[in-house]
């Protein structure tokens, strides 16, 4: 066996595969130590590898665990132990925590340990050197072969999931691969992507060979590599689009402060910045709407109402309920507050199937109710009448209308 060669051959693979170098280090001395164990080894041994991966140099050590004897089963007591095994009962739990089958291959006696190396205590693994070895069989060859691509493989699934874990919370490109039971299989690259049915924007059609950007909601570990489940409804997906077409969002002088979203239908997102002379919303909205009409697109027609952020509730409220103009705020008990507008406005305000109001609470996290003005004035008045209009049982007797006899 050419350990130079090996070294290279691993070294190449797993720059393919994206995987560290001390990992293929690492792989290389675990295949060299179950080569060794086979060809000169017995049965029961740990043995570790040690490689130099520029000169191919290796070396070789037996491991064994240091104990008492009072850290073992006596021959009595093994004799005992068997017995009740036999007879169908189970090893006691105390005894499974504190003594352990002394195996020479596997443990050393603290006295013979200390004659190595007199520092050593209980529980340390003492390193006995080993011949150094060079030439292996070809079974000893073929269990190396076979450790080496075990290996490999667990870590380039443990490499992609590294690298897709770190992609969490971002916006990655895809092509739609297939379609089936109601979910799309997106290729993402090195891995295979989900959007289950309960990510996908209602009305949204997806065809294979299609491009499109999506959200990485999370990354999960299986046994045929990484699973990552994707989303093209979640709000936050919108706020990387824009982080993608507008600078200033991405250099962080504009924050994106809440979004509120009905995914396929109309999504609202409040935006601030503390820079001075710079409109965060025409930012966002670009030249002749060029920068929103590009996430408009690849949200393929979504409306996105774009409104400033302001720490004045008033203001914020009034600002989240546009396109319709807000006359006054009222701000009342219990987080609500009521928008008073024009009648020409009260619909706007409301939007269809009160989606416009209903986006602006989930935005600001106020509960809005909206009104007319006119309805309220009129409301007004009509509660003041009700007031200063006396009860029946109030009403005087007139000095006229005597009680009779």
């Amino acid at each position: 066996m050419d350990l130079k060669t090996i070294t290279l051959s691993i070294n190449q693979i797993a720059e393919e595969k994206s995987i560290a170098p001390e990992k293929v280090k690492e792989i290389m001395e675990q295949a060299l130590a179950a080569a060794y164990k086979k060809e000169y080894g017995k049965k029961g041994q740990r043995i570790e590898a040690k490689v130099d991966p520029k000169t191919g140099i290796t070396e070789f050590w037996q491991l064994k665990e240091v104990v008492r004897e009072d850290m073992i089963y006596s021959p009595e007591e093994l004799q005992e132990l068997k017995k009740e095994l036999e007879k169908g009962k189970e090893q006691r739990e105390e005894e499974k925590e504190t003594k352990l089958r002394f195996n020479p291959e596997r443990h050393i006696l603290l006295e013979e340990a200390r004659k190595i190396d007199p520092k050593i205590k209980p529980g340390d693994t003492l390193k006995i050197p080993l011949k150094s070895k060079t030439a292996f069989g070809r079974i000893a060859t073929q269990t190396a072969k076979q450790v080496i691509l075990q290996k490999l493989r667990e870590a380039e699934r443990e490499a992609l999931l590294a690298e897709y874990q770190a992609k969490e919370e971002e916006i990655i490109s895809g092509i739609v691969q297939r379609v089936e039971d109601n979910n799309v299989y997106i290729d993402i690259g090195k891995a295979l992507g989900i959007l289950p049915k309960s990510e996908q924007v209602p009305g949204e059609f997806y065809r294979p060979g299609q491009r499109l950007k999506l959200y990485v909601l999370k990354t999960e570990a299986t046994p045929k590599g990484p699973k990552v489940l994707l989303s093209r409804a979640y709000p936050k997906l919108v706020s990387k689009l824009f982080e993608l077409e507008v600078p200033e969002i991405s250099s962080g002088q504009v924050e994106i402060k809440s979004i509120a979203r009905e995914p396929g239908s109309r999504s609202k997102i409040a935006v601030f910045t503390k820079e001075e002379g710079l409109d965060p919303v025409g930012s966002c909205i670009g030249q002749r709407g060029s920068r929103v009409g590009a996430v408009i697109a690849e949200l393929g027609g979504e409306k996105i109402d774009i409104v400033e952020y302001s720490e004045d509730a008033n203001t914020y409220i009034k600002n989240a309920l546009s396109p319709a103009k807000v006359l006054e705020v009222k701000i009342l008990p219990k987080n609500k507050a009521l928008c008073l507008v024009p009648g020409d406005q009260l619909s706007l305000a409301i939007g269809r199937d009160g989606q416009n109001v209903r986006l602006a609470a989930k935005l600001t996290g106020w509960k809005i109710d909206v009104k007319a003005l006119d309805q309220e004035k009129e409301e007004k008045e009509t509660k003041e009448v009700v007031q200063k209009e006396p009860k029946e049982e109030e009403k005087e007797v007139s000095p006229k209308e005597g009680v009779k006899n």
